[in-house]
């Protein structure tokens, strides 16, 4: 596939669009380098969305003409493969699938490259299956085994369309490897850690940000600094907010969000930022790095890539309250010999360059461009 000296069309396929969180960060970056790009999605709120995403051409596929779709669209997961075979992808040249939800499963042309980036494998599916399951009421756990079977073995078939599958962390190449059988590159995701800054001042309040969903862990943080009686500020908000506030001790903060600047500032002067959660990257240590303070992580997942233990923060080895505790004492200890421009410095491993040249690299051997690229004229914007 070698198209000399003119950008190809391009398409990217995101799972849903009504919010902004990681993978939406991720989207953005990919239209900075696609600018002409159309995007193709389930569902979309465009007031729940950045001007960049709101800017481009936003195809969405029959699932957004369903009954409450913009707010009930997961239950629509079981269409959603057959949906996605129905997007026309006509007169594209390069397909780019961001994989969190079903995304990879659309049907490109056959001389198109199809590149997938997987933030994760569906969570609910695979090895979060039966942290998801209870949550249910009795009639659906008793439908989910046999609907999910059936979506496992469109998911990994599906695994099979895209010509090339890069993942976010090593932790989730694993997981890839091990739900759909596919080996897959490593691209980490863009922070823009150029946002971030130290502060001259460092407070005693430690700080855990994030949605308050079971994975996230915010329960360990809540029990552990009620038992430790230190100063926490907790930002976010979710299924768990209630039950996280009833348990909360009077040395305990939380707010549901903050602006941009603030956030920076609680970054910037916390003790040290908490992070219980298994993710599959996780974005907001990076963060804190940028700003110049240590992160407090549990040993597993991607935080194991971004963070350095006992340089740029410390880990602890088991989702326990005792295994909290214990770290945030030996925090205590620790936080004379931290250096935190050696936490910046460590941040800037995944600056937004770092993460155009994998996928530059990875698009530029897979349609064998040679020389210099130019984008391609932009089609009129439309939505629906």
């Amino acid at each position: 596939m070698a198209f000399g000296k003119t950008a190809p069309r391009v398409a990217i396929i995101h799972y849903w669009l009504v919010g902004m969180r990681g993978g939406e960060r991720v989207l953005e970056r990919l239209l900075r380098l696609y600018p002409g790009a159309d995007i193709f999605t389930h569902v979309v709120r465009p007031e729940a969305l950045s001007d960049t995403i709101r800017s481009h051409t936003i195809k969405t596929s029959f699932i957004s003409r369903l009954p409450g779709a913009q707010r009930r669209y997961q239950h629509y997961l079981p269409l959603m493969p057959l949906a996605l075979e129905q997007l026309d992808l006509r007169g594209y040249d390069l397909v780019i699938s961001s994989e969190a939800g079903p995304a990879k499963g659309v049907i490109a042309p056959p001389d198109a490259f199809h590149l997938c980036y997987c933030h994760s494998p569906m969570r609910y599916l695979w090895d979060h299956y039966h942290d998801y399951l209870p949550r249910y009421g009795w009639l659906t756990r008793q439908v989910m085994p046999v609907l999910f079977h059936r979506l496992r073995q469109w998911d990994t078939a599906s695994a099979n369309r895209p010509d090339r599958v890069l993942a976010n962390s090593a932790f989730i190449a694993r997981r890839v490897r091990k739900a759909w059988g596919r080996e897959a590159g490593v691209v980490h995701p863009p922070i823009d850690v150029d946002l971030f800054a130290p502060s001259a001042t460092v407070g005693k309040q430690y700080l855990w940000v994030g949605q308050m969903t079971p994975y996230k862990r915010a329960d360990l943080v809540v029990d552990a600094f009620a038992r430790l009686g230190l100063p926490l500020l907790m930002v976010g908000t979710g299924e768990m907010a209630e039950e996280v506030a009833r348990r909360a001790t009077p040395n305990i903060t939380i707010v549901p969000r903050l602006g941009f600047d603030e956030l920076r500032q609680a970054y910037a002067q916390c003790r040290a930022l908490l992070f219980p959660a298994e993710e599959d990257f996780g974005m907001i240590p990076v963060e804190a790095n940028a700003s110049g303070r240590p992160v407090i992580a549990y040993a597993g997942g991607g935080a194991r890539e971004t963070i350095v233990d006992g340089e740029t923060g410390l880990f602890f080895p088991e989702q326990s309250i005792e295994a909290l505790v214990d770290a945030v004492e030996r925090c205590e200890r620790w936080l004379g010999d931290f250096v935190p421009s050696d936490a910046m410095a460590n941040a800037r491993r995944f600056a937004p360059e770092v993460f155009d040249a994998g996928i530059r690299a990875a698009v530029a051997q897979g349609m064998g461009f040679e020389g210099e690229v130019h984008e391609a004229p932009r089609p009129a914007r439309k939505t629906g």
